[in-house]
Parts: C-alpha cells; sequence; structure tokens
C-alpha cells in the first residue's frame, strides 16, 4: 500500500509515508509549531519517497487523545489532504499504535499521555492483544499516582512497562516497583502504518466528515465505561 501518515499529538511531530513496503520518514523538533512546521514537513516526506501525490491510497492521521491544538492541526491538514485527493482519511488511534509500537514486550504495557497539568491519559494493553490486533478504546485520565497505582496492580501479575514521553511526575513514583519504563522517543508517524493497513478494509472516502480528532476533554474522573475491543478484521 501507499500510506501518508502523520503523528503530532503531543511532544513530536512527524510525518511518514509507505511506498510498497519502504518507510520514508520526516521528523520536526517544532512540535507547539505545527500549524507552520506540518505542511512543509509533508511536502518534504513526499518529496524524498519519490511517491506522486495521486498514489497515495490513503491518508493515516494519530487521532489522539493529545494536545488539543496540534490534534486540531493536525486532523484538519490531514482531512485538507485526502479531500484533495478523494481518498480515505483513517484515524489511528495513539495510545493503542503507541503501545503496539513497543517491540519484544510480554505482559502488560500501559501507555501514557499528559493531559491537562497534573494529569494524564492512560490505557493498559495485554501484549497478545496488541499482536493480534485486538485493541480497546477504555482510557482512563488521573494524577501521576493513579497512573502509578493502575502500573503497579498490573505488574502483580507479570511484567509491566509504563509508555510515555516526558513524563516528569509519574517516573519518581515507578522508582523501586516492578514496573519499567520506556521513553516513547520511538513512537512517530511509522507507527500508525500497521494500524491504518488493517483500518483500510472498508474505508470510504466519503466518510471524511465523521473523522474526529479524540481529544478526551469530557473526562473529569476515570472513565467509567467498560472495555470496548476492536479487532482488525483479517
Amino acid at each position: 500500500m501507499n500510506i501518508l501518515a502523520i503523528e503530532c499529538t503531543h511532544e513530536a511531530l512527524s510525518a511518514a509515508v509507505l511506498r510498497t513496503g519502504v518507510v520514508t520518514e520526516a521528523t520536526c523538533p517544532e512540535w507547539k509549531k505545527a500549524a507552520e512546521s506540518l505542511v512543509p514537513l509533508v511536502e518534504q516526506v513526499m518529496s524524498e519517497s519519490r511517491l506522486k501525490r495521486q498514489e497515495l491510497e490513503c491518508i493515516a492521521i494519530s487521532s489522539g487523545p493529545g494536545s488539543f491544538t496540534a490534534l486540531r492541526i493536525g486532523m484538519s491538514a490531514a482531512k485538507g489532504i485526502a479531500y484533495g485527493l478523494g481518498i480515505p482519511l483513517i484515524p489511528v488511534q495513539t495510545m493503542p499504535a503507541m503501545a503496539s509500537a513497543l517491540r519484544a514486550v510480554g505482559g502488560m504495557v500501559m501507555a501514557v499521555i499528559p493531559a491537562r497539568k497534573g494529569e494524564y491519559y492512560y490505557a493498559s494493553y495485554c501484549s497478545e492483544d496488541l499482536s493480534s490486533g485486538g485493541w480497546h478504546e477504555e482510557v482512563q485520565r488521573g494524577s501521576a499516582a493513579a497512573v502509578a497505582a493502575a502500573a503497579a496492580v498490573f505488574a502483580r501479575r507479570g511484567d509491566s512497562v509504563v509508555v510515555g514521553r516526558r513524563l516528569i511526575e509519574v517516573i519518581p513514583l515507578l522508582v523501586g516497583s516492578s514496573v519499567a519504563y520506556r521513553e516513547a522517543d520511538f513512537f512517530s508517524a511509522r507507527s500508525l502504518f500497521s494500524g491504518a493497513e488493517k483500518l483500510f478494509v472498508g474505508a470510504d472516502a466519503a466518510g471524511l466528515s465523521g473523522v474526529t480528532p479524540d481529544y478526551r476533554q469530557a473526562f473529569g474522573s476515570p472513565s467509567p465505561t467498560g472495555r470496548n475491543d476492536i479487532t482488525f478484521p483479517d
């Protein structure tokens, strides 16, 4: 497949092109300047991949949760490109994509993304589910202490890894516990390709208006909803 992927949810900005199995990626350190940097970044990666825009089959966008502003900018840019080319826009959930990008890990993987000051979005995934394509939308929001406590519960069942970027308040609470921490500097636009390829089945170019960022700003406390599994088609 030929896919353009965009990731700008938090702390990093990247765009990548998958061209018949070959990945070309470009990154930008100016994450907080996504409005000025994203389009040039997309143009750069398209040029370096030598893929014509008309050859793209879909656009993949990291849908959140994450920064309200960055999500809005990324989604708007992705929608504009998809609309102009008449191809599907595929939203890939950020948290399971991040957890899935952590390779060669057994047990539980907890993805964590900063929310408002002092709060974090977090969700735990079984490595076996991630590798088989079984993702879920159960995301909670809470303090650094709540994140550490949830990770500790899963650690009692076996290996547990917390994955995130610059989790300044969370990391000290994990020290001395059996929970490992991995800086998610490996997570970028290329991490969206696997999910996008599986979700491409049934994607509709006419459904652009229904694709929205996953802001999750309505959460005032950890989500009371149960697990909602999404299994990709073969």
